[in-house]
């Protein structure tokens, strides 16, 4: 019998949204980078995966009209939110001061730069494209789904 049916859904649809990272930068980009696997970022998103797959196991298990799914809903929609908006706009704001130390770097005399405090890159891949989040969103529910089916809960 399972543990725990919402929990064990929102990590499956977690982890494999992580893993098929990986295939799918090959297939987009022609790009080998398996440290998308514990990266955050990418498509689809494993944030967005994570959280809707809680809350379609919440629906399934307490139903739509329950307080849980309610809350586990508006958790979902904050978390989903803040990957295509906080986080996204943090990852541009990363780009840019990389850029700018480059260019810097490149074309003019700033010794200053050459400290290796400011040789620090900012990670760039946090946040999500709409695209990202909405395939995570589905792929969440379709975890849910297939892993109800799997152990008989629905």
């Amino acid at each position: 019998m399972w543990f725990n049916y919402a929990l064990e859904a929102a990590i499956l649809a977690n982890l494999l949204a992580q893993i098929v990272k990986v295939p799918i930068r090959v297939l987009t980009k022609k790009e080998w980078s398996p440290r998308l696997l514990i990266s955050t970022g990418g498509m689809p998103s494993s944030h967005s995966a994570f959280v809707s797959a809680l809350a379609t196991a919440v629906g399934v298990t307490d139903g739509i009209h329950s307080t849980t799914f309610a809350i586990s809903f508006c958790f979902a929609a904050v978390v989903i939110f803040d990957a295509m908006g906080i986080r996204r706009h943090a990852g541009q704001h990363a780009a840019m001061l990389n850029q700018l130390l480059d260019d810097l770097m490149k074309n003019g005399d700033f010794s200053i730069f050459q400290n290796p405090s400011y040789q620090k890159r900012f990670k760039e891949l946090l946040g999500h494209e709409p695209l990202e989040t909405f395939a995570g969103t589905l792929f969440g529910i379709f975890i849910a789904f297939v892993y109800a089916m799997m152990i008989g809960i629905i």
